[in-house]
């Protein structure tokens, strides 16, 4: 997959898409995040109550250790979530990618353009894998901790509103679309058309 360090010529901006400056995107994005939160967690309560996650049956220790746990494993993901964005970037190309922390989002990001199909690659990589492999370990836990990696899984699908988001977005623009992603926000660039 061909990434450019530069904007070719004959390309101009067409939109300009920012989670952290564009106040009623980054709400609709978290929005949309609690919807999916909610449509994931109510009816899995209904074939894994909820309850199970509080079990008290193995003692204090084990239910602590679960809540711990999920704290790490929260923090953990967060990392993995923006290092698979950054290994998909590698993947197509890209020789330097920054990694960041907004206080509201995590991000990986990069100088360089991608093309439509790549972009939407790195968008959604994290989401994919991520997402398989939670789903290949959770029908393996113990009942009391099926919640537990079940969050992991809402956490995962939930916090990729953003990157739906802009994957749908971009899937209706032209196919010679370019992509600089700064980390919060990109710019996708188009041939310029005479006429």
């Amino acid at each position: 997959m061909r990434v450019y360090n530069n904007l070719p010529e004959g390309y101009g901006e067409i939109l300009c898409v920012d989670l952290q400056k564009d106040k009623k995107l980054m709400l609709f994005v978290n929005l949309l995040a609690v919807l999916i939160g909610v449509l994931m967690a109510v009816p899995m309560h209904f074939v894994v109550p909820i309850g199970s996650m509080f079990s008290m049956e193995q003692g204090l220790l084990a239910y602590g250790l679960r809540f711990a746990a999920l704290l790490v494993l929260m923090v953990l993901y967060m990392v993995l979530h923006e290092l698979t964005h950054g290994i998909a970037m590698k993947l197509c190309g890209t020789k330097k990618i920054r990694y960041g922390f907004t206080g509201m989002y995590a991000f990986a990001g990069s100088d360089d353009y991608y093309p439509k199909v790549p972009y939407i690659f790195i968008a959604l990589a994290p989401v994919v894998l991520l997402g398989s492999v939670i789903a290949l370990v959770n029908p393996l836990v113990p009942v009391e901790w099926f919640w537990i990696v079940w969050i992991l899984q809402i956490i995962n699908i939930s916090g990729a509103a953003g990157d739906f988001y802009v994957t749908l977005r971009f899937l209706r623009l032209p196919g010679d679309i370019l992509v600089r992603d700064h980390g919060t926000g990109m710019r996708v660039y188009a041939k310029v058309r005479e006429g």
